[in-house]
């Protein structure tokens, strides 16, 4: 099985998920760090679909350019988003079982 972890290496919980994914045996692990290489916005729509979220709630709300987001509708977070990958709460995790926020890290074992 192959896990794709939109990853922040400055991140505990992104280095706690990878961890859990590089312990699972026989998982094919490709990490995206996401700051570099954003998702596009139809793809972080799919994930946030995927994992029964709302682009709300997958905002990094401690960041400072989320409190401006604070009654801003899915369409404007997404597009936030793209603007600025650090808004996206990380990190997340796809498996062809689903899509998971690793908040806490241990989410990510329901799909592998």
């Amino acid at each position: 099985m192959k896990a794709t972890i939109w990853h922040n290496p400055r991140c505990s919980k992104s280095r706690e998920t990878l961890a859990i994914l590089n312990d699972t045996p026989g998982l094919e692990v490709e990490v995206v760090e996401y700051l570099k290489t954003p998702p596009t916005r139809a793809k972080l729509a799919d994930l946030y679909a995927r994992a029964g979220m709302t682009p709300r709630d997958g905002l990094r709300k401690a960041e400072d350019g989320a409190k401006a987001l604070k009654d801003a509708s899915d369409d404007a977070i997404l597009d936030a988003m793209i603007a600025d990958p650090i808004l996206i709460e990380r990190p997340l995790v796809e498996t062809g079982k689903g899509v998971r926020l690793g908040r806490p890290p241990e989410k990510v074992r329901e799909i592998l």
